[in-house]
């Protein structure tokens, strides 16, 4: 038995995987006022499994390093916007957490027309 509540996952987030440079719009609330926070980074983790599934974002602000972990079923992500696909060959991108400016960069996953023409010049 998986879950007692059928959670529906939000339809706002599109198919992420790790190495996207994403920005996520989360609802804030506080008090009686809603108002949208964005938050933008690498996603470093994809989990997945149902109800459970969730990404990880990791960013550097102000020279230190902060990661947020978002459900997918969550109602709080309003959107999610893929910026650009990243080219990693890991699952999980912890390593990240150790390196810093130049060598914390990832290299954008081309597509295949871009590839066929880059090959006939």
């Amino acid at each position: 038995m998986d879950t007692l509540i059928k959670v529906e996952p939000n339809a706002n987030i599109p198919a992420l995987s790790p190495g996207d440079t994403v920005k996520v719009s989360i609802k804030i609330v506080e008090g009686e006022r809603v108002r949208n926070q964005m938050f933008q980074g690498i996603v470093i983790k994809v989990k997945k499994g149902g109800a459970n599934s969730s990404f990880t974002v990791r960013r550097v602000a102000y020279g230190v390093g902060v990661e947020r972990t978002f459900f997918f079923t969550s109602p709080s992500v309003d959107k999610v916007e893929v910026l650009r696909h990243g080219k990693v060959r890991r699952a999980k991108l912890y390593y990240l957490r150790g390196l810093t400016a130049k060598k914390a960069r990832i290299a954008e996953k081309r597509p295949k027309e871009a590839q066929a023409e880059h090959a006939e010049q």
